[in-house]
């Protein structure tokens, strides 16, 4: 009896957890369809096989809806990081389009949107501007500035104008027993909506908690798109990337580690350097993509150069220096310094003779009598010696900071070659970088000390062509008097990098009658560790 029925379902398109997921998202979608300000609904849209089930179950109970029970707005909000894998935000784009143009037809109250990180919080602002080191396991700052808040600032938008919002998003229990526990401790028992742990006027619906893998898929394959796209050209994207795996739209920064990296999602980003090998990108090429072959290789190229010592400055940020420990081991009666295993670099084994040692408490005179600037400082082979707790001697390395300025611009220069190798299949046209992160970068560059304008010199030899550059931000200084500069600074013993950010805070604060912070800025400046070895 119980086969039978599901072959009649089949044959009828009828499936019960099919039905009562429409059931219950008409329930939610109608409950506040008496009150003065409805709560509009923000869907999660990734273009992948949750996200699409839920839109189009929405589409479904929408259209069984009457005219006057379509009482509130739907938007559905896309992700799009700026660095999406090209194929898939071409993708994205297309469907967005057709979902909005079909809902129009329909006369469904639903909008589609796309969210983006502010510029200056890019992926390439953050990385070639700023210095960020690529991002990993345990510094994975993308998520929260291309990810969590260009979303949360929509949610928070709408929240100013309703009161009240639901995020419906296509979270599933059985995507991982983490994400299970999570949705689990958000709930409230008896209720269909579950609590957000930031945003305390946000609720969330998950319509397809209870799908499994196969009921999604079973769904999509026996269930035209409402907007025309080919389910099964979707299934064929997750084939072809050699990954099942979903990157969903976060909106929740207690869950970001739950929701996992999307570089071995289809939908990640092409520049993810979180996971040690890129599977999405190279099943892309391995089913004939092969134009994607120079992302990939780039993106191995930023993982390789993360912590290689001469490509990074040796104090944070903020300008603190710190120190990391140094394993040695004896092999044969000889020590050697290990140099740990990190993501594609393998354990090596470097000859403690070969490096030179300096007393942590002599480590400033070494530097200043080496004229050593630790912003570009290569100290493959230097050794910090002192004591641990027990008196008993231990070598330690200087830390490693954000990339340095050396790198930064060979990675821009890199990043535009690519951009002049890759042939794009026709009708695809994909920006690596945007002109809008070109000039934030050329701006962080300057206020941060470079006074060499040096961004628009790489940007025309490496492009061909110029942009629009604002000149006022001209730097004060030509070559020549830079140089000057810097010899007095050695002569003087005066450090050049610190008088640079003491010119930069000058010129910031030029033109103001009232310079309100020029005063702690400069302390800041004259504060920072490395000049206080």
């Amino acid at each position: 009896m119980m086969i039978n029925n599901l072959i009649t379902n089949l044959i009828q398109k009828k499936n019960p957890i099919i039905d009562d997921a429409i059931q219950l998202i008409k329930d939610v979608y109608l409950q506040d369809i008496n009150e003065e300000n409805p709560k509009p609904w923000v869907v999660g849209y990734s273009g992948g096989k949750d996200s699409s089930t839920v839109v189009q179950l929405i589409f479904e109970a929408l259209t069984q809806l009457s005219k006057e029970q379509l009482h509130k707005k739907i938007y559905i909000i896309s992700s799009d990081t700026l660095v999406e894998t090209p194929l898939i935000i071409s993708f994205i784009n297309r469907t967005l389009q057709r979902i909005q143009d079909r809902a129009l037809e329909l006369n469904l109250p639903i909008e589609t949107h796309k969210v983006k990180p502010n510029y200056k919080q890019s992926f390439w602002s953050m990385l070639i501007g700023q210095g960020y080191p690529s991002p990993n396991q345990n510094f994975r700052w993308c998520t929260d500035r291309l990810k969590i808040e260009p979303a949360n600032r929509f949610i928070t938008e709408k929240v100013s104008e309703h009161g009240e919002v639901i995020m419906v998003l296509g979270m599933r229990d059985n995507e991982s027993a983490t994400r299970a526990n999570v949705m689990k401790s958000y709930t409230v028992e008896g209720k269909v909506l579950m609590r957000h742990s930031t945003l305390t006027k946000a609720l969330v619906f998950a319509p397809i908690r209870n799908f499994s893998v196969d009921d999604v898929w079973n769904y999509l394959n026996n269930h035209e798109s409402p907007w025309g796209d080919d389910n099964k050209t979707l299934q064929k994207l997750y084939q072809d990337s050699s990954s099942d795996a979903e990157c969903p739209l976060v909106i929740d920064k207690s869950i970001k580690e739950s929701a996992g990296s999307c570089g071995n999602s289809r939908f990640g980003c092409w520049t993810c350097t979180v996971v040690t090998e890129d599977k999405a990108v190279k099943g892309f090429i391995d089913n004939g993509e092969e134009w994607l072959k120079p992302l990939l290789s780039f993106r191995d190229w930023l993982v390789d150069i993360r912590d290689e010592r001469i490509y990074r400055q040796k104090y944070r940020k903020n300008g603190q220096i710190y120190f990391t420990d140094v394993t040695i081991e004896t092999k044969e009666d000889k020590a050697y310094v290990v140099i740990p295993k990190k993501s594609r670099r393998s354990r090596g084994y470097i000859p403690l003779e070969n490096f030179e040692i300096v007393k942590k408490e002599k480590l400033k005179e070494y530097l200043l009598y080496n004229n050593i600037d630790l912003s570009d400082f290569d100290d493959t082979n230097l050794l910090i010696e002192s004591l641990d707790d027990d008196g008993k001697v231990k070598y330690e390395r200087l830390g490693l900071g954000p990339f340095t300025m050396v790198a930064r611009e060979m990675i821009l220069r890199k990043l535009l070659q690519l951009q002049n190798e890759v042939e794009f299949p026709d009708g695809l046209k994909f920006d690596l970088i945007k002109k809008e992160e070109l000039k934030i970068i050329r701006k962080i560059w300057l206020d941060n000390g470079e006074l060499h304008d040096k961004l628009p010199q790489i940007f025309a030899e490496e492009m061909g062509y110029d942009l629009d550059w604002e000149y006022n931000d001209r730097p004060l200084f030509d070559s020549n008097q830079l140089t000057d500069l810097e010899l007095l600074c050695q002569e003087h013993n005066v450090d050049f990098k610190a008088l640079k950010s003491l010119i930069s805070i000058q010129k910031q604060y030029n033109g103001y009658k009232i310079r309100r912070g020029i005063y702690q800025d400069i302390e800041k400046a004259l504060k920072q560790d490395y000049l206080h070895l």
